[in-house]
């Protein structure tokens, strides 16, 4: 039989984790009697609340259970990576674990992956991914859902990468797909991007937007904007040609002004007045300055960070007994 792994990272999920798990016991069976066999890897992300707890009574419970509890938080980012890693499986999905991704997907996913033409696609072009997304954005603040996608217009015009409006990291995807994504060991993790750029055929599924069964989310509009600042540095270098277009832009303005200057002093002899209108281009110009260094150095703070060459996270504990906890999360 052959294996999924189901990566789930958790952050201060106490409530929702126990849901989560009795709402995929029917989906294993339903699994199970397609052929095949699952595994759970539980990544505790350094939560403040019960999770970790929860997860060693569910590993107690169920050897289909392992966890690894993370030193400190290192981000979802680094929980999913770490949940790759130590996934053995011929088939890895991701999945959150407030019920926001629907359990019942996954043996359709199966299907599409083992067997294309059961769902009416074309069998002669095999399916590495079989990826989601949301129809809908219900029940997300107005202001958040606007600035989502205005973020997936921008990156979609600026990047050669194409990232999917709406698509989650609830994915299920072949061990060849898993393989190539670990590949890329990058500290600075935009996970949506590096599943589109390792490339391999996706198939999407659609579905409408899914209460929290639990607790509350942990991304606030603060977090998503710096993420999306993450996302398009880390697949985009447009904001550095748009600094040094406007720097060759305003360049040709001052030109352009510096030439009327001149031929009005030698038209009418007269310098041209006007203090204010100075202050205020001399403050333009500043900003347009500063406005630039931010943008190269959101580039070289990034750079500063991979060459550093830290791990992705540090393991505090793993269900399999494993010691070398320090040694985790080591780039190639």
């Amino acid at each position: 039989m052959k294996l999924i792994s189901i990566i789930v990272p958790c952050y201060n999920e106490e409530e929702a984790l126990p849901l989560y798990y009795e709402a995929m016991l029917p989906v294993l069976e339903q699994l199970k009697d397609m052929g095949a066999d699952t595994q759970f890897v539980f990544v505790d992300d350094g939560s403040k609340d019960g999770t970790l707890k929860t997860m060693r009574a569910l590993a107690a419970r169920d050897p289909r259970c392992r966890y690894l509890s993370f030193s400190r938080n290192f981000g979802k980012e680094a929980a999913m990576f770490a949940g790759l890693q130590h996934a053995k499986g011929d088939y890895v999905a991701v999945m959150d674990a407030d019920l926001q991704d629907p359990p019942d997907m996954l043996p359709t996913m199966l299907r599409i992956i083992e067997d294309p033409a059961s769902e009416g696609l074309p069998a002669d072009e095999p399916i590495d991914c079989v990826g989601t997304r949301r129809t809908t954005r219900e029940g997300e603040p107005p202001i958040r859902s606007f600035f989502a996608r205005c973020f997936y217009k921008l990156i979609n015009k600026i990047s050669r990468t194409e990232i999917v409006d709406g698509a989650r990291d609830f994915r299920l995807m072949t061990r060849r797909m898993v393989d190539a994504i670990l590949s890329m060991s990058e500290y600075n993790r935009f996970s949506k991007g590096i599943f589109s750029w390792v490339g391999f055929r996706t198939h999407w599924l659609e579905y409408v937007n899914r209460e929290r069964v639990a607790g509350q989310t942990k991304w606030s509009f603060h977090k998503l904007f710096l993420y999306s600042i993450d996302g398009i540095t880390a697949f985009s270098t447009a904001p550095l040609a748009v600094a040094s277009y406007t720097g060759l832009g305003i360049c040709a303005v001052s030109f352009i002004g510096l030439l009327f200057v001149f031929i009005r002093a030698l038209v009418h002899g007269d310098p041209v007045a006007g203090w204010p209108s100075l202050v205020c281009i001399i403050l333009f110009l500043g900003g347009i300055q500063l406005l630039c260094i931010g943008v190269l150095g959101q580039y070289l703070a990034k750079t500063y960070l991979e060459v550093k060459g830290r791990p992705q996270y540090i393991l505090q504990e793993d269900s399999t007994g494993d010691s070398s906890c320090c040694a985790e999360g080591k780039r190639n």
